[in-house]
């Protein structure tokens, strides 16, 4: 198996991904919240491009049955649930999908359209997407794709791509890293999660609007042991 990691969904080169596994990062905090809503008993997310995307998507479904979050520049979408993780997991979730937006996150697995497999994964539910991804593998090409902000490169994703790396590594000792790959790892291994998340950009930027408690939050390591699979346009747990 060969791990690379891009460090924006700008690189993603749809050409090269049939074939191919792709795994979305967006740790603050598209796939944390992502990981948490599966969590507390949403049976989907539908991740849609933009706010107009999502509201076409909610119009189509019966009423009750879903919840609109997102947010686009880093401000909750008039309308919608706020779609940071803890605030998300408050709404009524259960038995109900998410039909989700966000400013690079939602937009990054669009972009991932065309790979044989796409998941996502967080800090919080690294370990589990890996073992599925080990497990279920039959020799593809892994690409781990940060997310990033506007075609520029996030330092909370490039550590949680080395969480993943660090985790493929323990489960396949014989896998191909690229450099980037190699870097994410190194990151990881020589640094804090909360530490990396508060010092970013986004994470300063999170903090400074009271926010502190989610980038806690997306900071914790493997607690969320869901997986992720878009299957049919919608993210479902492919553990369950």
């Amino acid at each position: 198996m060969k791990l690379h990691v891009l460090v924006k969904k700008e690189e993603l080169d749809g050409q090269r991904l049939p074939g191919k596994v792709v795994v979305v990062l967006d740790v603050l905090f598209a796939t944390t919240s992502i990981a948490a809503a599966l969590s507390h008993g949403a049976t989907a997310v539908i991740p849609t491009l933009d706010g107009d995307a999502a509201r076409g998507v909610a119009a189509g479904l019966p009423a009750g049955s879903f919840v609109l979050a997102g947010e686009q520049g880093a401000e909750t979408l008039p309308g919608f649930a706020h779609p940071t993780p803890m605030a998300l997991i408050r709404e009524p979730l259960h038995g109900r999908e998410v039909v989700y937006s966000t400013t690079n996150g939602t937009v990054a697995i669009h972009k991932a359209a065309g790979a044989s497999r796409i998941f996502t994964a967080a800090l919080s539910n690294g370990a589990a997407v890996v073992e599925h991804v080990c497990r279920t593998s039959r020799g593809e090409t892994v690409l781990v794709v940060c997310s990033g902000s506007a075609d520029s490169f996030n330092l909370e994703d490039f550590y949680g791509a080395g969480h993943l790396v660090s985790q493929f590594t323990r489960r396949d000792a014989g896998i191909e890293l690229s450099d980037t790959a190699l870097a994410a790892l190194i990151l990881h291994d020589g640094s804090q999660a909360l530490d990396c998340l508060s010092l970013s950009r986004v994470g300063r930027m999170m903090i400074a609007r009271g926010l502190r408690e989610e980038v806690e939050w997306a900071a914790r390591k493997d607690h969320t042991p869901v997986v992720p699979e878009l299957r049919g346009g919608r993210l479902v747990n492919a553990a369950a």
